[in-house]
Order: structure tokens, then C-alpha cells, then sequence
């Protein structure tokens, strides 16, 4: 062999040697959340779990980069932009204004949506439930049906009920707001508004509207909600008001029952579904899928403290009983 055709064989091999050697990239998933940082969050814990069961480990084979908006919704977009500098592969949104800032921020990125709030189709999100045909897909809850059962629940709590307030995110849109006005309609039940956008306006838009004397709360979903259940709880206590809320935070803070998905269950399956983009799936062709798991849970310790009785109907139907 002479010595230029030894020459190129041996820097061929040097660069096949090199490229075997080179690192592969980890795929990073972007977690994006309005609320406030929370390592112990079970939405990013059940996230977690949900990946490791679809064979992916935070720390192994892929990387899981947090964003955190501390309850200002107004830096989400500025959060989105920086994941993508991170090079993140698929965005976790959670809630609308998360998914609104990753929308804008990576319009070509699979979003994989953990949303409460929204109709997906209605918002442009997706073309279809079975088959979304842009970069969006993930769970959806149907609004309509759940505000419903709050105020059935209500009214079985309070048979002579009248007036209600609800506590609204406005960041969240108007699906659940929408919903819960029609059914307050039917029912010649008067509503009550408190609105707020950021964490800062919360707890104005919670003491504005029990001065109006509700007879009794419904929380809407949203993340800042669920974050606040504990204080909100409080509130109501010292006001004698009772409430529901979404997210079981609020009874395990003190408040009087909560009926929605179980977020456990629910973030598990936001896993799944980014282990099916990450195998190859495009998030057009992931169907859209809906919370099946539902928890409606009582705190009869917040019961005797605002001297409230619970109907046998009501605890006959509970998940579960706090005493």
C-alpha cells in the first residue's frame, strides 16, 4: 500500500473513531408552569414518574429543564424563549398561559399541554381531538361538565342557595367561566366574579368579592389556585363561607371539599405522552386525551368549624372522608 492511500485510511478511521466516541444528546423536556418553584410539586413529581415507567429517567437518558413563572404569567413567553435556547426538544406546558407562551415561543416544537382550563379546538390549539395536526397535543379537561358538578354539589350542600362567587384566573380564558355562567343560569342562581391574572391580585379579588356575601365559593381551575388552597381555605374559615375547589390542596389545607382530576394521575399520563413523542410520534398525530380520574373529597373537620352538615347523599359519594 503507498503511503497516501495508508494516510487516508488512517484519518478515516481517526474520524469514524471520534464519531463513535462523540456523546449522543440527551433529549431535554421543558417544564413551563405559571405557579411558584416546587421540586415536590406532584405535577412534576407524577411527570416524572410517568416518564421513568415509559422507560425515561430524568438524569439518564434525558434532561428535564423547570421554568417557573413565581405567579407572574407575564414572563412566561420570556421563559418559553429561554428554554428554547436550552435546546429543549418537547415543551411541557402547563395551564393555558403557559401553553399561549410556548405556542409563541416554539412554533415548531412538540407542546405536550397539561390544561384545565381550555377547549382545545375552540383556542385553535388543535384541529380535532383524534388527531391534532399541528405541535399541540396532551390532556384537556371538559370544563362544562365539571362546573356542573360543582354546583349540583353545592346546591346539595345548600339546598336554599342563591348566590354564588366564583374565583377566576382571567389568564385561563373564559371556557370555565362560560360554563359555570350557563349553569348558574339554569339553576336562577345569581354569580359573583372575582377575578384575578397574577398571584399579586389573588387575595384582592377573594376579600372584594366575600364583602358582596356569597353564600358559598367555587374555585376555578388554575395553577395559582391550586398553589393557594391552603391560604384560601383559610379565608373562607374566618369568614364562615363554605367552598370547592378543584384540587384537593384546598381540603388539605383546611377547606370544606374539593372535586376534580386526580393530578397524580393525570401528570402520569402527561409523561406517557412525551415518551410517545420522544419514540417518534408526532404530536399531530397524538390524540388529545381527557382526565378519567376524578376525586371528591370532604373535610368534616372544616364541616364542624363553619357548623355545617353534610348531607348522607354527599358523603355516600365521596373518594374520600377527612376527619
Amino acid at each position: 500500500m503507498d503511503r497516501r492511500k495508508f494516510v487516508v485510511l488512517l484519518a478515516a478511521a481517526a474520524a469514524t473513531s471520534a464519531n463513535a466516541q462523540k456523546p449522543q444528546k440527551i433529549p431535554v423536556i421543558g417544564f413551563l408552569h405559571p405557579g411558584f418553584a416546587d421540586s415536590g410539586s406532584p405535577t412534576l413529581v407524577s411527570l416524572r414518574d410517568g416518564l421513568r415507567e415509559a422507560g425515561f429517567g430524568d438524569g439518564d437518558n434525558i434532561k428535564i429543564e423547570t421554568r417557573w413563572a413565581a405567579g407572574k404569567p407575564e414572563v412566561l413567553r420570556q421563559l418559553a424563549e429561554d428554554l428554547v435556547r436550552q435546546r429543549a426538544d418537547i415543551l411541557v406546558a402547563t395551564a393555558r398561559p403557559s401553553i399561549e407562551a410556548a405556542r409563541a415561543a416554539a412554533p415548531n416544537l412538540p407542546i405536550v399541554a397539561n390544561d384545565l382550563e381550555s377547549d382545545p379546538i375552540a383556542s385553535g390549539y388543535v384541529a380535532s381531538l383524534a388527531r391534532p395536526g399541528g405541535n399541540i397535543t396532551g390532556l384537556f379537561l371538559d370544563a362544562p361538565s365539571l362546573c356542573s358538578k360543582w354546583l349540583q354539589q353545592m346546591k346539595e350542600l345548600t339546598p336554599n342557595l342563591m348566590r354564588i362567587a366564583v374565583l377566576w384566573d382571567t389568564t385561563t380564558g373564559n371556557y370555565q367561566l362560560d360554563a359555570i355562567r350557563s349553569a348558574a343560569k339554569s339553576a336562577s342562581i345569581d354569580l359573583i366574579v372575582m377575578e384575578f391574572r397574577n398571584s399579586d391580585g389573588l387575595e384582592a379579588a377573594l376579600h372584594d368579592g366575600l364583602k358582596q356575601n356569597p353564600q358559598a365559593i367555587i374555585q376555578l381551575g388554575s395553577p395559582l389556585i391550586r398553589q393557594a388552597g391552603p391560604w384560601i381555605a383559610q379565608i373562607l374559615s374566618s369568614h364562615r363561607v363554605v367552598g370547592i375547589s378543584p384540587f384537593r390542596t384546598f381540603v388539605d389545607g383546611g377547606g370544606l371539599m374539593s372535586y376534580g382530576p386526580d393530578l397524580v394521575h393525570l401528570f402520569r399520563r402527561v409523561g406517557f405522552q412525551v415518551a410517545e413523542i420522544l419514540r417518534g410520534t408526532r404530536a399531530a398525530d397524538l390524540p388529545i386525551e381527557r382526565p378519567t380520574k376524578f376525586e371528591f373529597v370532604i373535610n368534616l373537620k372544616a364541616a364542624k368549624a363553619l357548623e355545617v352538615e353534610i348531607p348522607p347523599t354527599l358523603l355516600a359519594t365521596a373518594d374520600e372522608v377527612i376527619e
